[in-house]
């Protein structure tokens, strides 16, 4: 697993490099713009050229983009889907040239519109993208429900993916905290496990992209989108340790958002205290294999 966080671009791509590797990240995620401003942010080639050489030969092994909140690919609105197809692609593009792992984004919300034809537009919005792009992956993030958004459900991500054609692009950012907002009782081992059984079974483990590592303020069933310091929250260390040594998660970025324990912005003690919860989390698993064997 590649234990990392999202970092701050302030300065340019070097700068997110060394931010990285001053907390002890295997894997960082990146805004490729403000997140709540349309205006477009290109990086130098100058830039991009030397991020490349220090992903090719340094210690960060992956690199996520989370494209810009205000992206809507749902809406019925004319002037909204131009703008969220454009950021879209643009966060892909920007993703092709530093060679991003994938690009997440919150699938978007119909508001008070018909789920279907939400769901519909948002698989015209992934076909085009995607169309207008070369590689990089489109990891669309499961949400934790509040209002009209989608991908609150398993069965939407799936039909989703469906919608967009099926592309092997197309992929799955899984985020813990939205997942137990949205109803998924994955506090601990088991419950986890059953549901990356259904995932499994109708995706294929490959579909899956990214994971974000938050804990939650929110109850169970909540739908309410806040993150909290991990192991304090309702996941807890048990639901945080468990999502951390899942064996189907391995290999890939698993990135903690914040609030970090010293303040808003994740810092080195948080990448510490996720690598702590994946040992305590793999030791748990070993016992329970252990004494499922004995019993046997």
């Amino acid at each position: 697993m590649l234990i990392g966080a999202h970092v701050s671009t302030a300065g340019g791509l070097v700068k997110a490099h060394e931010r990285g590797v001053e907390k002890g990240c295997d894997a960082i995620q990146v805004f490729n713009q403000s997140p709540r401003m349309w205006r477009p942010t290109n990086w130098k080639p100058d830039d991009i050229a030397e991020f490349r050489e220090l992903m090719d030969g340094g210690p960060i092994k992956s690199v996520v983009i989370h494209a810009v909140y205000l992206i809507n690919c749902a809406t019925k609105d004319r002037e909204m889907r131009k703008k969220s197809l454009a950021s879209l692609t643009h966060s892909l593009r920007m993703g092709d040239a530093i060679g991003a792992d994938g690009v997440v984004v919150h699938p978007g919300s119909r508001l008070k519109e018909p789920a279907d034809a939400a769901l519909g537009r948002v698989g015209d919005a992934v076909r085009e993208v995607l169309a207008e792009s070369e590689r990089c992956r489109l990891l669309l993030e499961n949400t934790a429900g509040a209002g009209g958004t989608l991908g609150r459900s398993l069965d939407e991500l799936y039909r989703l993916i469906d919608l967009g054609g099926g592309h092997e692009r197309i992929g799955v950012c899984l985020d813990c905290c939205h997942m137990l907002a949205s109803g998924f009782d994955i506090r601990d081992d088991a419950g986890l496990e059953r549901v990356m059984d259904d995932f499994c079974s109708h995706l294929g483990i490959e579909r899956l992209g990214c994971i974000h590592v938050n804990d939650s303020q929110a109850p169970l069933g909540s739908n309410r989108d806040r993150h909290a310091p991990l192991g304090e929250g309702e996941l807890g260390d048990r639901g945080c340790s468990a999502f951390l040594s899942e064996p189907r998660f391995e290999a890939l970025p698993a990135i903690f958002e914040g609030p970090g324990v010293e303040g808003k912005e994740p810092g080195a003690v948080d990448i510490t205290r996720m690598r702590e919860l994946r040992t305590k989390g793999n030791t748990r698993r070993k016992r329970r294999a252990a004494a499922k064997k004995k019993r046997n």
